[in-house]
């Protein structure tokens, strides 16, 4: 790929960029989503979230993992009792860390 090639993709994908996200600025009347898709739409932070973490805690370069012995599994079963019980994210991550870290660093887990 050459600087001009370089330079035209990112033109383009910025301009692709500007016009998917300026869509409905763009229209002339007001556009409301269905219902359906409003519904859907509370449970994508949540699925985005266990998307980025659950191949974090369940796998080891890119391979499942092999044993129980593991600070991370201790940690997620920790962080989640916190979380039943308590509520609240400051907490859960708390809660977490303080059976990770000593498990992780302490015990070479």
């Amino acid at each position: 790929m050459n600087d001009w090639t370089t330079v035209a993709t990112i033109v383009g994908m910025a301009a692709i960029t500007v016009v998917t996200r300026s869509f409905f600025f763009l229209s002339n009347r007001p556009w409301r989503l269905p219902a359906w898709a409003q519904r859907g739409l509370r449970y994508a932070p949540v699925a985005a979230l266990a998307a980025v973490i659950a191949p974090e805690v369940l796998l080891t370069h890119g391979h499942a993992l092999a044993t129980w012995r593991d600070a991370r599994l201790f940690a997620i079963a920790v962080a989640l009792a916190w979380y039943r019980w308590r509520g609240g994210v400051l907490g859960t991550i708390g809660a977490g860390m303080a059976v990770y870290l000593p498990l992780h660093v302490g015990a070479g887990w």
